[in-house]
């Protein structure tokens, strides 16, 4: 193993914004930046400096995953602290672009992409998702917002957004586990479809169908956007799942959504978004998010360009996903007697560094969340102010 101190040593000098201090493998212990430390790095064994140089995420992220290293304080301030360091060490390498993957994400390779994902099991999302069970941003009106009322917020911001009428179509590409066509359909009286492929995800929604009674009004399907076919809708949404499409199928997406929309159809697009061509790191690939790319805006906005869709509202969420983040994370850690008894050390370690590295990232601006508005064609009924967005 190619174990260079003074490689670290280097590093450390360099990779963080706050004041910390490293315990090394071999008991030395060095502080990093003048100060009170905010966090402190423990090496319980080094981790060789090919794999860092190599790919920084993956050494380290599996390095907290299998105990190689710990941190002692916040984990969300020690990797935000790394994302505020416009200077540092991964800024420079700009590791990422390089290894950014190109993925086919057929309709096959999709479906096991999102089970990885989703089908973990409802009981678990159920310990530190809200009691609606919507795994996306909330949308925070006050800070003393619950959890709960952010989530509901949110849709309704999304439902307001697409200015709906009773009697419309409504297509949810996405549909998690249900809220938010089951709150059109009791508020709107629209008839609405879900589609996900999460067998878990489909039989929550299901239940809850059959349970308020909304069999009139709201269907689910277990089945891949792209084979949706003979059936048009008034209204298109979709709620953080176009991340999950990849890149070489953005294209698809939009061309996909532009046939299931009627002609001045609108579409609302609410995803995670970064300022260039970055994608995801392979850390998150390989254990969170197989197949996962994040678009960069000027991408979106270019493939609605060339679909012929017009975007008539554009807004940034970031903070309100730092906020619902917090919450998760808290949650997540509150839940732990629970959890324990169903997931291994491995399994906790891994999600805790998932929600506190997405906490970081979105409040240091590394990633965004925006909510984009558009319509296919022109549409010229469609309000002049923004104003009916807020009640």
């Amino acid at each position: 193993m190619n174990i260079d101190k003074a490689f670290y040593d280097n590093l450390f000098k360099n990779l963080f914004t706050d004041p910390c201090v490293v315990k090394f493998w071999d008991g030395e212990v060095k502080q990093y930046g003048s100060g009170d430390a905010l966090f402190r790095i423990k090496f319980n064994e080094p981790i060789a400096k090919t794999e860092v140089i190599c790919d920084p995420s993956l050494a380290f992220g599996e390095g907290y995953m299998h105990k190689k290293i710990d941190i002692e304080g916040s984990v969300r301030k020690a990797i935000e602290s790394i994302y505020k360091n416009q200077d540092g060490f991964l800024s420079q390498k700009k590791p990422y672009v390089k290894l950014v993957k190109i993925f086919s994400n057929s309709i096959r390779k999709s479906k096991e992409d999102v089970q990885f994902h989703y089908d973990i099991g409802n009981d678990f999302y159920r310990l530190w998702l809200d009691e609606t069970m919507t795994y996306s941003c909330a949308y925070f009106k006050s800070p003393e917002d619950s959890l709960f009322q952010a989530q509901a917020n949110k849709v309704d911001h999304i439902l307001r957004k697409l200015n709906l009428q009773a009697g419309q179509t409504l297509l949810d590409i996405g549909c998690g586990w249900g809220e938010l066509i089951l709150t059109a359909a009791k508020t709107y009286r629209v008839k609405a479809l879900g589609i996900t492929l999460s067998s878990e995800q489909y039989s929550r929604v299901q239940e809850r169908i059959e349970n308020e009674n909304l069999q009139d009004l709201v269907e689910v399907q277990q089945i891949d956007f792209r084979e949706l076919k003979d059936r048009t809708f008034d209204r298109v949404v979709s709620v953080g799942m176009i991340e999950h499409v990849g890149k070489e199928q953005l294209n698809g997406y939009f061309s996909t959504v532009k046939s299931l929309l009627n002609e001045s159809g609108v579409t609302l697009l609410h995803c995670i978004t970064s300022d260039d061509e970055v994608g995801t790191d392979s850390w998150i690939d390989k254990y969170i998010f197989p197949g996962g790319y994040i678009p960069a805006v000027n991408e979106l906005i270019t493939l609605m360009a060339a679909n012929k869709f017009y975007l008539i509202d554009l807004e940034s969420l970031r903070e309100h996903y730092t906020r619902t983040l917090e919450h998760w994370a808290k949650n997540f850690e509150q839940a732990l007697p629970v959890i324990e008894k169903m997931k291994s050390e491995t399994f906790i370690r891994m999600w805790r560094l998932y929600l506190n590295a997405c906490a970081a990232s979105f409040h240091s601006g590394n990633n965004d969340v925006h909510q984009f508005l558009f319509t296919k064609g022109v549409n010229n009924t469609w309000p002049l102010t923004r104003a009916y967005m807020y009640p």
